[in-house]
């Protein structure tokens, strides 16, 4: 089970002889609280954002296949057409059929579009996915440099260079 900010702020540690300066440790486990809400948020916004787009992209998987049902059917209606043409006359059948190779034309036109964007938005979403990964992973690098420990290090220096400093001016006053 994951950590929560709650089970941080909560956490007790243990005091021994020379242990760690507990300002420090509550000044840190409050950056860790603080950082910590912030991944668990930006997590849920991605999670939410990956739920809006797999919608889309289920609505736009539904349209196609509402197209290609319509194209079927209007390839079926153009061939009831020209059966009919067929049967009242030749003035009728060529109008049937320029009717029908329209209809052809534009259902062939539109589901090359749909095609088209379809395709495109699986790129979309290819890249989104690959962006999100990348972004994830970034996240994940920055959380395990081996900077922070650095960061500490300088810390302590600089209160140790602090408490030189307080030590020589208060023996100066004396």
């Amino acid at each position: 089970m994951p950590l929560t900010p709650l089970d941080i702020h909560n956490k007790e540690f243990a005091r021994g002889f020379r242990g760690y300066d507990e300002d420090d440790v509550n000044e840190f486990l409050d950056q860790v609280i603080k950082d910590y809400e912030i991944v668990i948020r930006e997590n849920k916004e991605l999670k939410d954002k990956v739920e809006q787009l797999n919608e889309r992209v289920s609505h736009f998987s539904n349209i196609e296949s509402t197209l290609n049902k319509s194209i079927l059917v209007a390839q079926e209606t153009a061939e009831e057409v020209k059966a009919n043409a067929k049967k009242e006359s030749k003035l009728i059948i060529k109008e049937a059929e320029k009717n029908a190779d329209r209809i052809i034309n534009e259902a062939l036109h539109k589901s090359r579009s749909i095609a088209l964007e379809v395709e495109e938005l699986k790129k979309q979403a290819k890249v989104f996915r690959i962006r999100l990964k990348m972004l994830v992973e970034a996240q994940l690098d920055l959380v395990e440099n081996d900077d922070w420990d650095g960061l500490f290090d300088m810390d302590m220096e600089n209160e140790e260079d602090k408490e030189v400093r307080r030590n020589r001016e208060e023996s100066n006053q004396y």
